[in-house]
């Protein structure tokens, strides 16, 4: 409950895609949105180079599904090979992952960037302040004062009634919440060189990490038109002998990359580090992104992480200033992400020890055991830990005896197209954004009055599948025919008749009967802490 005039609901300090993306879902559900950016303009070269389906799928809501194909192109295949070119690991990723999108799509950032920014420009509730950096931040209980400072020396206080740090790695935001980081010691210095080809060029594999111990390096899409090759600063070499022009031609040759052939648009040594926060929130600060994890990039899930932060935050936040759930809501957002976040660091690292390893005896001792392993088929425990795809673990969700989610809860629900009467597409696109009611029959029928008033002061889409191969003109209100064959199968599998989705798309929970169903939208109206009386937009 807020006490004060605010100039803005929410304030996010750090205008990077994670902050963007936030900006976005925020702002377009109708709260008044400031950002504070130090830097008058955005980076205009890339720091990740990839984003997996979930991310997707999180940017097309946010409104730029449509520019996807422009800045990104489906990764491709990726393969590891020994210093005698042997593959040690091929994947062939798939070109739909669970969410619709390409299983990984490699992106040009500033790109995504500029899509961002210009989706944000049209959205009247969002103010974006650049060249200004916070530099003091005093949280009254009810409200939150962020003071930042221009280049001019003068200085002035934007007042909010929620924070959220998503500047990056060095965060003022964490520094003011003063949470301890666990780092996990694994720390790499590589040369990267981010580079245009004069002429178009076929790599097969599209992604490459040669795992020798002498130099393991890296060649992998940096998004249409772009590259980037890594290079492991060697035993003996120095950074600053590492961070050259003419480190950075000698070691491209080796993949016959030259001046002749190429524009080498930046080199830059960098060291990576793998490292989360403890406390997420603290009060009406929050933190999200690199402010509040940092990951080595073998698995490619820094940028995607961050958007799983923000979309998970997003509707909670917009959930409380709207006054249908209770400020103790936002407590679930790091007991949810932070494991989830863990995970993929946890994964990074692991991939990363053995890349970088440099030891040539350990080398070829991992050459000897990979190269067997990969003639063998992967069980399917072992795929799940080495996908960043995890299901929550605790937080809003539909929990059993000893505190573990019920299944489907916590699951990422699939996207596939659906069609209803003339229109056809993905399922968000189709249906749209929010809380959805995704039942095999008529839900509706077996909800009382206050249970089907609770849904809709949610905003919560009742969506009862029709079999794939149905007309979609038979379709009535409120249902979709199952064009891929995704929903009615995700259901039989979790033995639901129907899932109650959240809108970050994760299983709030399953119900196998009617009975069932009141059960879980009782759950969730517990769950939410809603107060009384909610407050409009």
């Amino acid at each position: 409950m807020h006490t004060q005039p605010t100039d803005a609901d929410v304030l996010i300090v750090g205008y990077g895609p994670v902050g963007q993306v936030l900006a976005l879902q925020l702002a377009g559900r109708g709260w008044r949105v400031t950002v504070v950016e130090r830097w008058r303009t955005g980076y205009p070269m890339p720091r990740a180079v990839a984003f997996d389906s979930e991310g997707a799928r999180i940017l097309a809501a946010a409104g730029i599904g449509a520019r996807i194909g422009e800045i990104g192109e489906p990764s491709g295949d990726y393969t590891w090979e020994n210093a005698a070119g042997q593959a040690l690991l091929h994947i062939d990723v798939a070109e739909r992952g669970r969410c619709g999108w390409p299983e990984s799509t490699s992106m040009y950032q500033p790109a995504l960037e500029a899509a961002l920014v210009a989706q944000g420009a049209g959205l009247p509730e969002l103010t974006v302040i650049r060249g200004e950096e916070a530099v003091a931040i005093t949280d009254h209980g009810d409200r939150v004062d962020v003071t930042s400072h221009a280049p001019d020396g003068s200085r002035r206080v934007h007042s909010a009634r929620w924070v959220v740090g998503c500047d990056g790695a060095n965060s003022f935001v964490r520094r003011a919440i003063g949470t301890a980081m666990t780092d996990l010691g694994f720390s790499h210095d590589w040369l990267i060189c981010d580079v245009v080809l004069h002429e178009e060029r076929v790599f097969r594999p599209n992604n490459l990490q040669i795992c020798d111990p002498h130099r393991p390096r890296t060649s992998v899409s940096a998004g249409p038109g772009h590259r980037r090759w890594e290079f492991m600063r060697a035993a003996g070499e120095t950074v600053e002998e590492l961070n050259t022009e003419e480190s950075a031609w000698r070691l491209l040759k080796l993949f016959d990359v030259h001046p002749g052939n190429a524009t080498l648009e930046r080199f830059h040594v960098y060291s990576f580090a793998a490292k989360y926060a403890e406390t997420w929130r603290s009060g009406r600060l929050l933190l999200a992104g690199d402010a509040c994890h940092v990951m080595p990039p073998f698995a490619g899930q820094g940028m995607t992480a961050g958007f799983r932060d923000v979309t998970n935050l997003s509707w909670k936040l917009d959930a409380v200033l709207r006054g249908t759930a209770g400020e103790e809501l936002l407590d679930s957002y790091p007991v949810e992400r932070r494991p989830h976040a863990k995970h993929a660091i946890h994964m990074s690292v692991n991939l990363g020890r053995i890349i970088c390893q440099t030891d040539p005896k350990a080398a070829a001792d991992r050459d000897m055991v990979m190269l067997a392993a990969a003639e063998r088929p992967v069980p399917a425990a072992a795929a799940q830990q080495r996908s960043p795809l995890q299901p929550l673990s605790g937080g809003l969700l539909d929990l059993g005896g000893k505190g573990r989610p019920v299944r489907p809860a916590g699951v990422l629900v699939p996207q596939g197209r659906v069609a209803a009467g003339e229109r056809a597409g993905w399922f968000d696109e189709v249906v749209g954004e929010g809380f959805v009611l995704l039942s095999a029959e008529d839900a509706v029928a077996g909800l009382s009055e206050a249970d089907r008033e609770f849904l809709r002061r949610l905003g919560t889409r009742l969506v009862r599948v029709l079999a794939q191969g149905t007309d979609p003109r038979t379709a009535g209100e409120g249902e979709v025919v199952d064009t891929d064959g995704v929903y009615l199968p995700f259901l039989a599998e979790t033995g639901s008749t129907a899932v109650l989705v959240r809108p970050d798309y994760y299983a709030f929970g399953g119900a196998a009967d009617r009975a069932g169903l009141s059960r879980l939208v009782d759950g969730l109206r517990t769950g939410l802490g809603a107060p009384a009386v909610p407050s409009a937009v």
